[in-house]
């Protein structure tokens, strides 16, 4: 039986399997082969595609950003309005503590006509009407504007004690218009006011009340809820007329007016912040004259610094400015004639 001769394995270094010098390489035969033939192949030709209109995305309202509503500007005319409800408990609260007071004669009056010529009464009833009605505010503002009164309002201390200087300067100009005007046009002799400096007890509790509570809560509510409230109304009106859209809030989240809508808002404001003095003024054009002067120059403050504590601070020092004057002028109240 015959069999096939086996062959020996290559190994590496065996010479048959090296390639030889003269040997072509491959980019050297696809050379050649070109040169031979050639040609090249004919680039596919793209269909046409007919203009296909974009579909919209099936759920359109999904894709689409969600417009965002107008910003709401606090305090505006419904806060004003809400300011008001409350006003009205602090109204009851002050007229059943006056019964009562009347009711066991306390100061020795038992009459409202004496009532209203007592110190102890007037201060009274208004120390109540403010302290219930800011109290009210306190709880349910708060609520509203998810954010404290004294934020909300933009109280803003510090604006206040930045411009320290220029404040003290405002209440040294009202102090002179003051002057000026019970030069020019001054008040009546026996006004509804003077009654109530009628001991030295009651004009220094006219005093302390004067630089204290009133400035603070009269500003809260003139400077605080009714200044902001028509600059709002103001720039809406414009707003909705023109069809353009609110300025964005400022960085603390309150609202930005415009320079028509601040001026608007000053002498608006002036003018009922005058009458409510005027009867204690007997209506006398003098000091309404002066007082809406005043509340210009108290709408400055809070609107140029945007600070309700700025305006707060020129009311007490101008209130506390007349009433040293008084204190000088009649001896530290000894003399109440000289009024």
């Amino acid at each position: 039986m015959s069999t096939l001769p086996e062959q020996d394995p290559l190994t590496p270094g065996d010479p048959s399997i090296l390639p030889r010098e003269d040997a072509l390489t491959h980019e050297e035969v696809l050379k050649a082969v070109h040169g031979l033939f050639p040609y090249t192949l004919p680039e596919p030709v793209q269909p046409e595609e007919s203009p296909v209109a974009a579909e919209p995305p099936l759920f359109q309202s999904w894709s689409e950003p969600e417009a965002l509503p107008p910003p709401t500007r606090h305090p505006n005319l419904a806060d004003l309005l809400l300011l008001g409800v409350l006003a009205l408990f602090g109204f009851l609260a002050a007229s059943l503590l006056t019964r009562s007071a009347l009711y066991f004669h306390l100061w020795g009056v038992s009459t409202v006509q004496k009532a209203v010529n007592d110190v102890h009464y007037t201060i009274g009833s208004m120390a109540v009407l403010y302290l219930v009605t800011f109290g009210l505010a306190l709880l349910v503002f708060p609520l509203l504007w998810h954010k404290g009164l004294f934020a909300g309002l933009h109280w803003n201390a510090r604006a206040a004690d930045r411009r320290f200087r220029t404040l003290i300067g405002a209440a040294c100009v009202c102090f002179l218009l003051a002057m000026a005007d019970e030069a020019l046009l001054p008040g009546p002799a026996n006004a509804p006011i003077d009654k109530l400096f009628d001991t030295r007890a009651a004009a220094w509790l006219l005093f302390a009340f004067g630089v204290t509570f009133a400035p603070f809560f009269e500003e809260s509510i003139f400077r605080g809820f009714l200044l902001p409230a028509l600059c709002t109304a103001f720039d809406w009106s414009v707003e909705k007329a023109a069809g353009i859209a609110p300025a964005s809030l400022d960085p603390e989240g309150h609202p930005q007016w415009s320079l028509g809508a601040m001026v608007f808002a000053s002498i608006t404001t002036s003018i009922p912040f005058a009458y409510m003095h005027a009867e204690q003024t007997g209506y006398s054009l003098g000091p309404f004259v002066l007082l809406v002067a005043v509340s210009l120059i108290l709408c400055w403050a809070r609107l140029a610094t945007r600070s309700l504590a700025a305006s707060v601070l020129v009311h007490a020092s101008y209130n506390f400015l007349l009433f040293s004057l008084m204190l000088i002028g009649t001896g530290g109240f000894r003399h109440l004639d000289k009024m």
